[in-house]
Parts: C-alpha cells; sequence; structure tokens
C-alpha cells in the first residue's frame, strides 16, 4: 500500500503527550504545484476564450480606437455625433467625476461600445464572405476575377495569429438544401443502379414524399437549422455512432499506420515514451489554442470544433443509448502489457514528465513478471462485443468497490496504451518504395503483403482484447518499436486523428530524438513511484460476461480479409498530366475494379468533408454515377477507341468533383434525408420513399485518408515521412472498405477489406483488379500520346 501512503499530505497518531503530526513535505509540494497549474490552465483558458471572443479583432484595436477618439476630442472634432455629450447627460456622470474626468469617462465608454460593434461587424463582414464558394467550382489553377477580390477580402477581414477556435463564431451554418433539390439529385445517382421498372417506381414514391410528408417534415428540420448550430452533426453523432448496438470494434473504429519508412528505433519503451510525450504536446497546444487552424488555400478555415474532444475522452456504453464523457484535464494515461493495466502519472510537481522518465516508467511495467488478476487478462474485449451486455455489466461490476476506481482511471486517461507482444512490419516492397516508385514500367507486380496485412489487421482490431475500444484512441507500440492507433469513430472524423498523427510522427523523429543507443535523450533522475498496476475483483458471473464478449469480438475479427496495395506504378502526377483530379481518377479506377470483380454496379459512398460550415462532420458522395458507368463499359469495350475512352473517363470525373464540391458546400444527398428521416420518426410517420432510401446497402465503401494537413513538412523535400494511411473494416457483409492515400507523387496506398464469410467478394482479388484498373487508364493516356 506504498501508494496510498505517498497519497496523503500529513499523518497524526495520539500518544500520551497529546497529538503527533507528521507533515508530508513531498506531498504539500505535489498538491501545491498541482494547484499552481490547474489555475494556470484555467487562466489561459480565459484568456483565450477572451481572445477567440473578439477574433478577428484584438485587443489592441480597442486601444487604437480609443486613442483616435481622444485624439479627436481634444483637437475639438466630436466624431460621435452628439453621443459624448449624450452619455455624460444621461449616465449623470458629472455628479460622480470632476470636469474633464467625466468627459474621460464618457469617451471612454464610447470608444468600447463602438469597437465591440466593430468587432461584430468584422464578424459578420467574415461569415458572409465565407458564405461565398464559388471559387470551388472555378477550374484548377483559374482564379476568376470575382474570386481574386473574395479571396483579398477574406484576408483583410480575418485578422491576424488566430488560435485554434478564432473563427468558430465566423463560420457559417450548414445551409439546409430544398427537398425538390435533393430528390432530384437522389433520383440522378440511383438511376444507374436500377432498371427501368425499379427507377419507374423509386420515381413515383419520391414525387408522393415531395408532395405530401416531405414539405411537413423540412418545416421541422428549417426550425432546426436556424435554431441550432448544425442541422445534422448532434444527430449523425447519436443515431448513426452512439445508437448504434453492434460491436465498434471493426465496424465503427478505424486504424492509422507508421510511416513507411521512418522507424527511429528498436526499443519499444524509447518509442512509446518519445511518442506519449509527443501526444501530450499536442494536447498542450489544443488546450491552449496554439494549434494553427486549418487554412484551405492559405485563406478559407475550417472548422475546429471536434479538436475539443480529442483527448480526456471516453465513449460510455448504455442500454438504449451510449454517450460521450469529456473532463478537461488528465494527469495519466493507462498503458495494457501481457494482461495487466497500469496507471502511469505523466506529471509531476506540476510539469510534464519528460521521455527519458517515462521510458524508465514503462520500462519497469516491460520488466514487472507478475500475472494478470482473474478475469483482468480479457477484460479489454468487454469494450470489443455488443454493446447492450456491456453496458449492464458495467452498470452491476464497475459501478462501485476498486472495479469502479479502476474503470474511472481508464476512462479519465488522457489516452490508452497498449505494449503489444507482437512485432510489426512493412513488407520489403514498401520499404523500397522510394526507390522504386514511378519505375515498374506498367507491368502488374506480385508483391508480398503479408507483413503490411497482418500489421493493418493488429491496428484495426489486435487480439479483441488488447485495446480499449472505448477511448476516443489507443495507442500501439509493438515489440519492435512501429506504432500505430486504433480510433473511436463518433467524437471525430479521420482528418482531425491524421493532424495528430502527422505531429506526433514528425516531433518523434525530428523535435524530440534520440540518442546514439536509441534510447530517448537525457538521464531519468526525478523520484517517481512505479507505475500503479490497477486492481479488479472480477467474479465468475463477470468474466462470463467478458468471455462471452470475446467469443463476438473472436467471430468478427476473424472474418475480417485484410489486403494492402502498395501501388507503386505512378501516383498523382500521372493524374496531373492528364488534367484529372487523383481522388476523382481514384473512384473511377474503384468502379472499374468492382465492375470487374462484381459484374455490376453498386452503390458507393465516399466521405468529403463540411467543415467549411461550423460544427460540419461528413458528407456522402455518391461515386457510382451514369457518367462514370458509361466509362467503365466503354474500358470493356473493344469497339471503343481510346479517345472515345478518354472523352468518357474525364466527363466522369468532371461530374464526380462537382458532385464532391457540391456535398462541401452543403447541397450533398444523404445528410439531407437522413435528418427528414429522423424528424419523421419523432413525429411518429412512415415514409415508404425515406425507409427504402436508407435500407440500401453500401457495398462499396471508400474514403481518403487526408495527408500535409500541418505545414510541419514538405513531403515533396521529405518522402520519407510518407505514412502507411489508414483504414476501416467493410460496412456491407457483402462488400468492400476501401481507404486510400496517396503517398507523395509517385506512389498510392490501398487498404482493402472485406468479409471470409462472404462467397461474392475476396479482398486479395479486389487488390489485383485497383491494380489492373489504374494501369489501363494510364495506358489510355499513354497510347493516346504515342499515335
Amino acid at each position: 500500500m506504498a501508494e496510498a501512503h505517498a497519497a496523503v499530505a500529513f499523518q497524526f497518531t495520539i500518544t500520551p503527550e497529546g497529538v503527533d503530526f507528521r507533515i508530508s513535505n513531498e506531498a504539500l509540494r505535489a498538491i501545491y504545484y498541482s494547484g499552481v497549474r490547474s489555475w494556470k490552465k484555467r487562466f489561459a483558458r480565459f484568456k483565450n476564450h477572451f481572445l477567440t471572443g473578439l477574433y478577428p479583432a484584438s485587443p489592441t484595436s480597442w486601444f487604437v480606437v480609443l486613442v483616435a477618439i481622444f485624439a479627436a476630442v481634444f483637437v475639438r472634432v466630436d466624431p460621435s455625433m452628439g453621443m459624448i455629450q449624450l452619455i455624460q447627460d444621461h449616465l449623470g456622470l458629472s455628479n460622480y467625476f470632476s470636469a474633464p474626468t467625466d468627459l474621460y469617462v464618457s469617451v471612454v465608454i464610447f470608444s468600447t461600445v463602438l469597437w465591440i460593434a466593430m468587432v461584430y461587424m468584422l464578424r459578420y463582414m467574415l461569415k458572409l464572405l465565407l458564405c461565398y464558394h464559388g471559387w470551388m467550382y472555378e477550374p484548377h489553377g483559374k482564379i476568376s476575377l470575382v474570386s481574386k477580390i473574395w479571396l483579398a477580402m477574406v484576408k483583410i477581414f480575418s485578422g491576424r495569429k488566430p488560435l485554434l477556435y478564432s473563427y468558430q463564431a465566423s463560420l457559417p451554418r450548414l445551409p439546409l438544401p430544398t427537398i425538390q433539390g435533393t430528390v432530384k439529385r437522389y433520383l440522378t445517382s440511383v438511376r444507374p443502379l436500377m432498371d427501368d421498372n425499379q427507377f419507374k417506381e423509386m420515381e413515383q414514391l419520391a414525387v408522393d414524399f415531395q408532395e405530401n410528408l416531405g414539405p411537413r417534415l423540412q418545416r421541422y428540420l428549417l426550425l432546426k437549422s436556424w435554431w441550432a448550430t448544425n442541422y445534422v452533426s448532434d444527430w449523425w453523432e447519436e443515431y448513426v455512432y452512439l445508437r448504434g448496438r453492434y460491436p465498434i470494434m471493426v465496424n465503427s473504429n478505424y486504424y492509422a499506420m507508421d510511416a513507411i519508412f521512418i522507424h527511429p528505433t528498436q526499443s519499444q519503451a524509447a518509442r512509446a515514451a518519445n511518442v506519449i510525450y509527443s501526444m501530450l504536446l499536442f494536447r498542450r497546444q489544443v488546450a491552449q489554442e496554439q494549434v494553427r487552424p486549418i487554412l484551405v488555400s492559405n485563406a478559407v478555415p475550417l472548422c475546429s470544433w471536434q479538436y475539443e474532444r480529442m483527448f480526456n475522452t471516453t465513449r460510455i456504453p448504455g442500454v438504449e443509448t451510449d454517450s460521450l464523457r469529456h473532463w478537461d484535464d488528465s494527469k495519466h494515461v493507462v498503458v495494457y502489457n501481457r494482461g495487466r493495466y497500469y496507471k502511469l502519472p505523466v506529471y509531476f510537481l506540476g510539469q510534464m514528465i519528460p521521455p527519458c522518465e517515462i521510458q524508465a516508467q514503462l520500462e519497469k511495467i516491460l520488466l514487472d513478471k507478475s500475472e494478470p488478476a482473474f478475469g483482468e487478462a480479457h477484460l479489454g474485449a468487454i469494450t470489443a462485443g455488443d454493446r447492450v451486455p456491456w453496458a449492464k455489466a458495467r452498470q452491476t461490476y464497475f459501478s462501485k468497490g476498486v472495479n469502479k476506481a479502476s474503470l474511472d482511471a481508464i476512462e479519465q486517461a488522457a489516452f490508452f496504451v497498449t505494449l503489444d507482444e507482437e512485432e510489426a512490419c512493412y513488407d520489403q516492397a514498401m520499404e523500397d518504395l522510394l526507390e522504386t516508385a514511378g519505375k515498374t514500367d506498367g507491368i502488374m507486380v506480385d508483391d508480398d503483403n503479408t507483413k503490411v496485412s497482418t500489421f493493418a489487421k493488429s491496428l484495426l482490431h489486435g487480439k479483441a482484447y488488447d485495446r480499449w475500444f472505448d477511448k476516443s484512441f489507443t495507442l500501439i507500440v509493438f515489440k519492435n518499436g512501429r506504432i500505430g492507433l486504433n480510433c473511436e469513430h463518433s467524437w471525430a472524423d479521420a482528418p482531425i486523428i491524421g493532424h495528430l498523427w502527422e505531429h506526433t510522427i514528425y516531433y518523434d523523429a525530428r523535435n524530440i530524438g534520440y540518442g546514439e543507443d536509441k534510447n530517448t535523450l537525457g538521464e531519468p533522475s526525478l523520484p517517481l513511484p512505479a507505475p500503479l498496476h490497477l486492481k479488479w475483483d472480477i467474479s465468475e458471473e463477470c468474466n462470463e460476461v467478458i468471455e462471452s464478449q470475446l467469443a463476438t469480438a473472436k467471430k468478427l475479427s476473424e472474418d475480417v480479409d485484410m489486403q494492402l496495395l502498395a501501388f507503386r506504378h505512378y501516383g498523382k502526377d500521372v493524374c496531373k498530366k492528364c488534367r484529372i483530379s487523383p481522388d476523382a481518377w481514384i473512384q473511377m479506377a474503384l468502379q472499374v475494379a468492382y465492375y470487374r470483380d462484381q459484374n455490376k454496379f453498386a452503390l458507393t459512398y465516399e466521405a468529403s468533408m463540411t467543415r467549411l460550415f461550423r460544427e460540419g462532420r461528413t458528407e456522402t458522395v455518391r461515386s457510382c454515377t451514369m457518367d462514370s458507368c458509361n466509362f467503365v463499359r466503354s474500358l470493356e469495350d473493344p469497339t471503343k477507341t481510346n479517345e472515345e475512352r478518354i472523352k468518357l473517363l474525364k466527363q466522369a470525373a468532371s461530374s464526380h468533383q462537382s458532385s464532391y464540391r457540391n456535398c462541401m458546400t452543403g447541397t450533398g444527398i444523404d445528410r439531407h434525408l437522413f435528418t427528414l428521416y429522423v424528424v419523421s420518426k419523432y413525429l411518429g410517420e412512415d415514409s415508404k420513399f425515406l425507409g427504402k432510401v436508407l435500407s440500401e446497402p453500401w457495398r462499396l465503401s471508400t474514403s481518403q485518408t487526408p495527408h500535409q494537413q500541418t505545414n510541419l513538412l514538405d513531403l515533396r523535400k521529405n518522402p520519407e515521412y510518407i505514412s502507411g494511411g489508414g483504414g476501416f473494416g467493410p460496412v456491407a457483409d457483402d462488400g468492400y472498405g476501401v481507404s486510400y492515400i496517396i503517398a507523395g507523387e509517385h506512389a498510392i496506398m490501398f487498404h482493402i477489406s472485406s468479409k471470409y464469410s462472404s462467397d461474392r467478394t475476396s479482398s486479395r482479388k479486389f487488390m489485383k483488379n485497383i491494380e489492373k484498373a489504374m494501369l489501363d487508364m494510364r495506358a489510355l493516356f499513354d497510347n493516346a500520346s504515342k499515335k
């Protein structure tokens, strides 16, 4: 019980001579510094909220206005048009102040009111400017005069040195599309997937909805769009993520992989220490709003709302719905190793513990020979299975006593860390990517991808009990020093984690660094207690729930068919030469690959962001269109010429880009229909049209992993920092999940998932189809240039 004694500041004993107090100076110092840190954070939070509330103005601008008004008054010019005198008369300042003090006070009051009015005017002007999206629809590299003037105005009204949340109050609300527009776009999107009879039936349902129930639902939604900050995001978080009763492992959580070429140390403890420290630095920057908001074209801000819950956040299971719980601060992380859970403090006397001290603490955990308590080894599986059993078990077995204390330690941790017992590697072909990318002569290669596919599967689900899937994210550090993340999805989308990951990998290798012995820099010297092994009192009944959850999770994880393709024949360089958007190019290749795989087309999901609006998250780009189908058929039709195919490809890519831009600017399809469906359920109304729309399976679900969101690195100059990307599980039982990352100029990484239990899918076969489609599309332009 040494840790219990260390937690008390003083002890006393009663003796015949009286009460004998023994005060622990070390404990009092710890309490003092903890309080100082807490007050510093409160002050910093107050200061940042104040500065954010003034943006795009600043406190300095108040002083400028004040000096200007005083200067005018002293030269006997009244810039207030009588307002200063009115303030003097109506407030009766002469009763409290002698002349000319009453005049000065009136000037200060008028200047302050004028300044506040200017702040709101600037903010409103910036919001109006940010409502303009015409620049997005202009050809790449060709900016109209209107857009140039608009861009200059945005920069003028944007202020200087913005904090992370400075733009939040200036971002426009997500616009509510018209029912007519949404229904029309929906019918256009499903036309290639339906025969004439099916489409005619859907048209009739759409017309009936548009004329009867739809307008009523729209009125309620219009009211919400006026009242709420964002008419989609809260319902999307609740009904798509938190109300799902299925396992979140594989079905919802996603993963991120280590940089391919950066492997600074083989020491598990050293790599974990540096990465933990890097993440804590980013947490401090987020808390102090020092992270620079992301600006599109270096001018247009994206919403930063999702950063708020990155750390100190946990998903709490419920019987009917889960909830997200966020704490303002946390002074520890929880570490899992060989079936045991440890509470690792990351602050000492109010200061962040340096990496060398964290490494020493982690080495104590790795050297600890103690065995897990009964039920402890597989405890994490309880977060990997169905949500209802976990919710009931949490209430029954983890609501009091030692179990509650230990569970609180996990849930209130800054984040969760797994020191994995296995190694993770990239295959040789991927490690040679820098030398071989763009030099394969267009010939399909049969690279061994066993190691990297195993790496990805481990990050997605591990052993189903060695991750805490409810935490906002779990940092996984493998035995050989490779790293990755498993991320819970409800609190934020992948670009937010991508920002953290870029910062972490950069700071780990280049900013913090390692010594010649590949350990962290410095020598540990702080008198830190050993990490606290969390205690558990798991009953037989509770252990039965854990093992049942593990069985569910094992069945799910073993069914995942994961394959990774390092496409190194070319990258976005070729797409640009062909004057086609790299994302549209890849989406067309996926359409070709799916058609060859299934001999038909499928409803295709591509995630786009709506962060141009306040609290925006995502919208769905429906990549399978009439134009894309025409291109795919032309590629399979031997009677078509290359010129015809290229023309159809460019038309399909243009349609895709237009759809993508519509989604980014708030005129998508699926989020509007989703919210209309939610309103219909609240009103107890059944809509055959909405029911049919929302029951359609996404057999091809895709997403591009964002890269280089920060200005820390230029990948053209530092290609060794190219990430392996990330991925997710299949959305449909008989479908594919495809995530891709454009890895520099000459390579693209694909993460392909499906289920072994489906006889319709094979991730390896689909991987080969993607490679073949990408090569065939390039060949169109190669052959055209030879003529």
